[in-house]
């Protein structure tokens, strides 16, 4: 199992994959075909909150984007829980500001599953695995 910062998600769903880097491509590649992607809650959150004020664009609304992913065997959306949103505010000063950079981490900790991101803030905290 991985977990996809919403970013590689939308990145890798949409196919643009140029953006990604070999070794984040191959992990796709490889937990994809075993239906091992795991999609934080927070990460719709973002997509259509990114869609609304006009940053993320998609040739179909976001929802129906959405629906499509949902539809797809090989992600698995992992709710928001009390144990990850606890996590989340554990987090000290030093770690990024972003509440959905924070859920996304505390979900990855707490599943014990690298996080594929080119975030290089997140892939530089102490304990958390990352792949990029």
């Amino acid at each position: 199992m991985i977990i996809l910062d919403t970013h590689v998600l939308v990145w890798w769903v949409d196919g643009d994959t140029k953006k990604l880097s070999p070794k984040a491509r191959q992990a796709l590649k490889q937990h994809g075909k075993r239906n091992e992607l795991l999609v934080a809650s927070i990460s719709i959150f973002e997509i259509t909150t990114l869609e609304r004020r006009g940053r993320l664009s998609f040739k179909i609304s976001a929802s129906e984007w959405l629906a499509q992913l949902r539809r797809l065997p090989e992600y698995r959306i992992e709710p928001l829980t009390d144990d990850i949103a606890e996590r989340a505010g554990q987090f000290g000063d030093a770690f990024p500001g972003d509440p959905a950079d924070r859920m996304i981490a505390a979900t990855a900790l707490l599943r014990d599953v690298p996080l594929v991101t080119y975030d290089e803030k997140l892939r530089k905290t102490e304990h958390l695995k990352t792949i990029w």
